[in-house]
């Protein structure tokens, strides 16, 4: 008989340890496929207990999924084996890896949490409950995976929504994503499971309906592989990424994993012999590295190219090895010879050792020129830091036990993960919650000296104010200006790593109403946002009441809209009395741009900004699509001035790419050459409303110039402008066409906000 540490059966002492409202059927003959290939992936540091108590899991599991099958025909169990497969490649104590197995039974069987902490212990308990609670809400994504009549004998979980609750879906999904966030916290190996069973489910996404796959796959590329880059592990976060651009941008996807499929043989020839020169340079330099070519992630191509704004044979890390040494001196060695061999690229240099990014990771990055006049990318980096890379968080499991480095680490990583989330519990709206966590959490970094030199790390795009809370609450409240580099600065100002800046306050006072408005850009982290509402909640409810009402009378009168029921408004933005709503947008719980995402979504928008018949934009190329020719140059021909609407065709230019004609243009009847023409079409022309709007200012020079700038960065087109000058005082006529209320607010806001504007609101058509 086998040993229990190979075995895959039950033992007689096992066997009692299964809940016993589960009929077990244990098998006598071989143990089914998924349970060996689960056991061949355990680490060889597990022991015959930590074996025995995963083959446990197993069994329950596959008795409690029995009859459930996933949308792909295949036995639920898989799933839960996959799950437990994810985890055991992180190398994770046995106890993680059987709540792996087990995380879906509390959800979706009759065995109960009481059952687990009998058989499994507390530990497995504790796990399952942690992830069962990441998804015990109204069921929106549980069922997603169970195939029509797999759940129970029921149908797919979908239908378990009540129809009132089915426009709340998304709250739901916000909600879901809260949960998870706040999980991170309280015990990381909750979120390890959650982000191992989205791993799975993104590998067998293909098996959805098209609605689910994108928003499952957009939710990934938003929320969970950011997660699991936060956790700095690239293992299951460079994975999640490709899967999900696969179904969000499935045309692109193809377009660069052809261009690669293509370039492969010659690029793995390249980096042969770039790997055996690179061998000889360090080794003639005393340097022991091991040298390797990096994988070439497809979401990651993608991301640079868009970025730089460049083709992808432009796109650096194309070509890319990477070279582990032993210690961070050989790091730096190495480096010094790579760049005295080959010119490097400039702003290409990282130094991920000396300043390590938010998730602790770790490694030299440069660009060089190589011999055959092309960039080649080089990431150096220690053994140690290629295993944190690789595996993050979860690299605390891979160490030997006992080592104090390790512990060292893990500890700064949760403590890190804690102090992330400690003012994000007070938030309770999920919506708002799962946003700050984008923009505050998995942004870009920016590093910020204080006066003294300190280092505060802040998300890209930070402002002064947002700076000014993250040193002290009390310093933000009072904050009125703000120097960097010595320079007095405006409070909207974007920060830049290496600033250093000081903070300008006031004895006493408090924050300004102005700071809540995002139009305005004064603050860009949640966190400032956050204390700020704070701030404006201890306020009292009158004055809240009154100050609300008159922010939103303001904005809906400088908008034109005159009838408006604020009892319907209160009810679509979830308050029972416009009283309520006032008080809301009075401490600062809602917003003036929510209020007007709302009228944007409503029906009767159109009406609203119908001042005159509707127009749309303007005849850019940007709305011509090239049938069977990517990326082509186009240009509008001047002899016919095509418009959207009309039938039109392409015509190859020689160095100018292809000329857009209408297909009636007599240039175009006439010509000879048949083969020159080109199937062309209209790609999506948004609809614009073109609105009236007043401006009042003091006359200076550049105003005029000001605004059309503005309008520009909005990619909002003028129709017209007239401009009248009495006595210094400017009053600018302007007609512009706008996309929706939400766009004509935000303009509005900005304009009012330049220097020497008054004020500017719509006005009546006539």
């Amino acid at each position: 008989m086998r040993s229990v540490a190979t075995s895959p059966h039950l033992t007689p002492q096992s066997h009692s340890l299964i809940p016993r409202s589960t009929i077990i059927r244990v098998k006598t003959a071989t143990a089914p496929i998924p349970l060996e290939k689960l056991l061949e992936q355990l680490p060889e540091t597990y022991t015959i207990a930590d074996r025995e108590l995963v083959m446990r899991a197993y069994h329950v599991a596959e008795e409690a999924h029995r009859e459930q099958k996933r949308h792909s025909g295949e036995p639920y169990i898989n799933h839960c084996v996959a799950v437990a497969s994810v985890l055991a490649d992180l190398k994770v104590p046995s106890e993680v890896v059987a709540a792996g197995l087990l995380h879906d039974t509390v959800e979706d069987t009759n065995i109960t949490l009481a059952d687990i902490r009998r058989d499994f212990g507390d530990t497995v308990k504790i796990l399952v409950d942690g992830v069962t609670k990441l998804t015990h809400l109204p069921r929106v994504s549980r069922g997603d995976q169970h195939a029509e009549n797999g759940h129970n004998g029921n149908e797919t979980e979908e239908p378990l929504i009540e129809p009132a609750l089915l426009g709340r879906k998304e709250d739901m999904i916000s909600e879901t994503l809260r949960k998870t966030f706040l999980a991170m916290g309280e015990d990381v190996r909750v979120v390890l499971i959650k982000l191992a069973d989205r791993l799975h489910n993104m590998r067998t996404l293909g098996y959805m309906p098209e609605h689910k796959r994108k928003r499952i796959a957009q939710e990934t590329l938003d929320i969970f592989a950011p997660l699991a880059n936060r956790l700095g592990i690239w293992q299951i976060k460079w994975e999640l990424e490709d899967l999900g651009f696969r179904h969000v941008f499935p045309e692109k996807y193809k377009e660069i994993a052809e261009l690669l499929a293509e370039k492969r043989p010659d690029r793995e020839a390249q980096l042969e012999t770039i790997k055996e020169n690179l061998v000889k340079l360090l080794e003639k330099n005393n340097i022991r590295a091991e040298i390797s070519g990096r994988p070439k992630h497809i979401y990651s191509i993608f991301k640079k190219m868009q970025k730089k704004g460049k083709p992808f044979n432009m796109v650096h890390d194309v070509r890319a090895v990477r070279l582990i040494v032993p210690d961070v001196p050989s790091c730096y060695a190495a480096l010094g010879v790579i760049h005295t061999t080959w010119r490097p690229i400039p702003g290409e240099f990282d130094d991920y050792i000396a300043a390590p990014k938010d998730n602790f990771y770790q490694s030299l990055h440069t660009a060089v020129v190589y011999d055959d006049k092309r960039p080649l990318e080089v990431q150096i980096r220690t053994s140690e830091m290629h295993l944190n890379a690789e595996y993050g968080i979860a690299a605390h499991w891979r160490y030997k036990e006992g080592t104090k480095h390790s512990d060292k680490n893990f500890e700064q990583r949760i403590n890190s993960l804690r102090s992330m989330m400690e003012w994000r519990s007070d938030v309770n709206d999920a919506a708002e919650f799962v946003e700050s966590m984008r923009s505050d959490v998995f942004q870009d970094r920016v590093y910020i000296f204080t006066p003294r030199g300190d280092i505060i790390d802040l998300p890209a795009g930070s402002t002064p104010i947002d700076f000014a809370y993250h040193v002290h609450t009390d310093i933000g409240h009072r904050c009125r200006g703000a120097r960097v580099n010595g320079k007095l600065v405006p409070l909207y100002q974007e920060l830049k790593t290496g600033d250093q800046i000081e903070i300008l306050t006031t004895k006493r006072g408090g924050p300004s109403r102005d700071w809540l408005n995002q139009n305005l850009g004064l603050v860009r982290t949640s966190r400032a946002r956050s204390k700020i509402k704070v701030w404006f909640k201890k306020q009292e409810d009158e004055q809240n009441l009154a100050q609300g009402r008159d922010a939103l009378e303001r904005e809906l009168q400088r908008l034109g809209i005159t009838e408006i029921n604020f009892e319907k408004l209160a009810r679509d933005l979830g308050y029972k009395i416009p009283d309520e709503l006032f008080i809301a947008l009075g401490c600062g719980d809602l917003s003036i741009s929510k209020i007007i995402r709302q009228f944007s979504q409503d029906e009767v928008t159109e009406d609203i900004l119908a001042a005159t018949s509707p127009t749309t934009s303007s005849t850019s190329t940007d709305v011509v699509e090239v049938v069977g020719l990517k990326g082509m140059l186009s240009s509008m021909a001047r002899c016919c001035n095509p418009m959207p609407g009309d039938q039109i065709v392409g015509f190859i230019t020689r160095g100018r790419g292809a000329t857009i004609h209408r297909q009636d243009c007599p240039n175009i009847l006439q010509t000879k050459d048949r083969e020159r023409i080109l199937q062309v079409g209209w790609g999506h022309v948004e609809r614009t409303y073109p609105v009236p709007v007043k401006i009042k200012a003091y006359d200076r020079q550049g105003l005029m110039s000001d605004i059309s700038n503005l309008l520009a960065d909005e990619n909002i087109n003028i129709a017209n402008v007239t401009v009248n000058v009495n006595r210094s005082i400017a009053d600018l006529r302007l007609i512009i066409e706008v996309k929706d209320l939400t766009q004509l607010s935000r303009i509005l806001t900005r304009i009012e906000n330049l220097p020497n504007v008054m004020e500017a609101h719509r006005t009546n058509p006539g």
